[in-house]
């Protein structure tokens, strides 16, 4: 595992470009900061956040935040430091149920639990910078936004490993099936992606291929933590 980035220098790349999106976002007027969508969102957010700790004790306690922008792109990603962010197209040109939008989101805090963003964007600080790594990359300066910005982007966008997303896959079943919400949702969700993908592919599915190994991968696993979802009804 290639980790040229520190956690804290990673969450502070993170937290820059964080900031950056949302002010875009805002200047744009696209950002959804209250309303029965960013509602439903954040309690979705809550009850899979809530059982991070089972995976990493750490994380319950990261600055966790969750952001919905209204645009077509049929994205959602969570950044290094539980920093969710999620597009209105994916859960719109999907119809996403709860249970699918918590199918997403357990997979994606999965990678941050994992730091699977942090390895990428260890990789990527390397092709911003070549081998010049002294330089500093805290601070608000423009150019450090700029760099924050290009290494998240590049890091975000590059596709993740089959033992990556095989790993996220697990991670999120177990974290959306605990949290109350059915795992057999991971199904219909990543049956959905290939189906979109055949028409018009989302940008969700260049980061995260949908394959019949996945979906068969995922419903080998169901069965492992379906009783987990059942004990989360029960205590409900």
């Amino acid at each position: 595992m290639f980790m040229l980035l520190t956690p804290k220098q990673v969450d502070e790349l993170s937290r820059q470009s964080y900031i950056q999106m949302l002010n875009s976002a805002k200047e744009q007027k696209v950002l959804v900061s209250a309303g029965s969508e960013k509602d439903r969102l954040q309690r979705i957010g809550d009850r899979i956040i809530a059982q991070v700790g089972v995976f990493r004790k750490d994380a319950s306690r990261w600055p966790w935040q969750i952001s919905l922008i209204s645009d077509k792109t049929m994205n959602a990603s969570c950044l290094p430091g539980g920093r969710i962010v999620f597009y209105t197209g994916i859960i719109d040109g999907l119809d996403l149920t709860d249970d699918e939008i918590a199918a997403v989101m357990g997979h994606e805090i999965a990678h941050a639990l994992r730091e699977h963003g942090r390895e990428a964007m260890s990789e990527a600080y390397m092709v911003q910078l070549g081998s010049n790594v002294a330089g500093s990359i805290f601070g608000v300066e423009k150019e450090n936004l700029n760099l924050a910005n290009q290494v998240v982007y590049y890091a975000m966008t590059l596709p993740n490993s089959r033992e990556k997303e095989a790993e996220a896959d697990i991670i999120g079943l177990e974290l959306m099936a605990r949290a109350g919400y059915n795992p057999e949702a991971a199904v219909t969700l990543w049956q959905k992606m290939a189906a979109k993908n055949r028409q018009q592919p989302p940008e969700f599915v260049s980061t995260h291929p949908a394959t019949a190994t996945r979906i068969s991968g995922l419903k080998y696993y169901i069965p492992r933590v379906k009783p987990l979802y059942l004990q989360a009804q029960v205590n409900r």
